[in-house]
């Protein structure tokens, strides 16, 4: 079947589904495959659920006049995607970056949805799976759509942007993150700049901080580049981020200086589709992060800045020094391993464990099997090998009137901390 045979049919369902346990009625099913999951399998039990159609890509399951046979569901699903971007013609904004995707996901669509219809990634849908599910939810009404773009190898970003063809991109920054697959530094600032290089190519719109000198040399002299930042200076972060907009303050719900950037550049692309002034303070001073994302939280007799929804060397550094920054008694931070770093792991991993320890904080809790290995001769640090190891700990010596940190990969899951203060 021809993708255009396709998406007729694609356009006479309610949405796109991949999972059994989540059908709605008159959707259309896509059997993709896992390294532990066949959806083919699944097909029949979603037309029985209500799905429309079920596209499929093993002729043995194609049991029902409903079934949709493709030579690879996956690719079906992106070539699909692709397909309904070129048709609506809505003007999209994409943005990478080694950490901020989520949270600057968020703001840009907080502010521009003051304005205009918006749709944007859920979540961190942002990989070659859920930029094409994104994509396939944007509808005419779409006046703005906004699609967030993971990788965590070289490529990645590329055959992302062939998929959603943005008009609009921004990179948060280049940092130590998936160096396993990157290889380098290096590596991360050649893949991540492949979105740029896709805009270069296509005559679209950059936007860039005019202070971060390593993006800037990406794009050279490139004409269709928006530099922001001269509008917007920080003016506190203790521990909510407080900024000036054209001499208007701005009282945010995000602490963390690292944060100041990501609501820059909301606030530039605010203003580039015309946003009033007066919704983009309202906007921002109004978003509140969530799912364990520089949150601050009390519990107890304890404050917390819960970080925890992932990590790197570069993240690990900017909670840090914020954390530092603040003008806290009673300061404990609790970190977690960062994951994906390959044969950096163990030296990345010390350079953190160094670096916690010149900070004026009352102790120090290192989890996890590479922060087990860290060699650290100071009475105010404590390693555990395991998280059931450091919940020990905090039941037999529970924290009180603490200030802390709790930050570490997605896979530690140290948002667990909060069960046991």
């Amino acid at each position: 079947m021809t993708i255009e045979k396709l998406y007729h049919s694609f356009l006479k369902c309610s949405t796109i589904s991949t999972d059994t346990r989540k059908i709605d009625s008159d959707c259309m099913f896509f059997a993709l495959k896992g390294d532990n999951f066949n959806g083919n399998k699944f097909a029949l039990e979603a037309l029985n659920k209500g799905a429309q159609f079920a596209i499929i890509d093993e002729a043995k399951y194609a049991t029902h006049d409903k079934c949709i046979l493709v030579k690879n569901v996956l690719e079906t699903l992106q070539s699909l995607a692709t397909h309904h971007r070129k048709t609506l013609g809505t003007p999209i904004i994409a943005l990478t970056g080694s950490n901020g995707k989520t949270t600057t996901k968020e703001l840009i669509n907080a502010v521009l949805s003051t304005t205009y219809k918006t749709s944007a990634t859920k979540g961190n849908l942002n990989n070659h799976i859920g930029v094409p599910l994104t994509i396939l939810k944007f509808t005419k009404d779409t006046e703005i759509g906004i699609v967030e773009m993971g990788a965590n190898h070289q490529k990645e970003i590329e055959f992302l942007s062939n998929i959603t063809l943005p008009d609009f991109g921004f990179i948060t920054n280049f940092g130590k993150a998936h160096l396993e697959g990157f290889g380098s530094i290096e590596g991360v600032i050649k893949g991540k700049s492949e979105l740029y290089d896709h805009l270069m190519s296509h005559h679209k719109v950059v936007f860039i901080n005019k202070s971060d000198a390593k993006q800037i040399e990406q794009i050279g002299d490139y004409k269709k580049t928006i530099l922001f930042g001269s509008n917007t200076i920080m003016a506190s972060a203790q521990p909510f981020i407080n900024l000036l907009f054209n001499k208007i303050e701005i009282k945010t719900h995000l602490t963390g200086a690292y944060n100041y950037n990501n609501i820059a550049v909301a606030i530039a692309i605010g203003l580039h589709f015309k946003v009033d002034d007066s919704s983009i303070c309202k906007a921002i001073e109004n978003y509140k992060p969530t799912n364990n994302r520089s949150q601050i939280i009390e519990k107890n007799s304890n404050k917390i800045i819960l970080d925890a929804y992932n990590a790197n060397p570069t993240s690990m550094i900017a909670a840090l020094d914020n954390f530092g920054s603040l003008n806290e008694s009673g300061k404990v931070a609790i970190l977690g391993d960062m994951f994906e770093l390959g044969e950096d792991a163990e030296f990345e991993h010390q350079s953190i464990s160094d670096y916690s320890k010149t900070f004026n904080i009352e102790h120090i809790y290192l989890v996890g099997e590479n922060f087990f290995k860290t060699k650290n001769i100071v009475k105010n640090v404590s390693t555990f090998k395991s998280f059931e190891n450091l919940k020990n700990e905090l039941i037999n010596s529970p924290l009180k009137n603490k200030y802390l940190l709790i930050k570490g990969s997605r896979g530690m899951a140290l948002e667990r901390v909060l069960d046991y203060i």
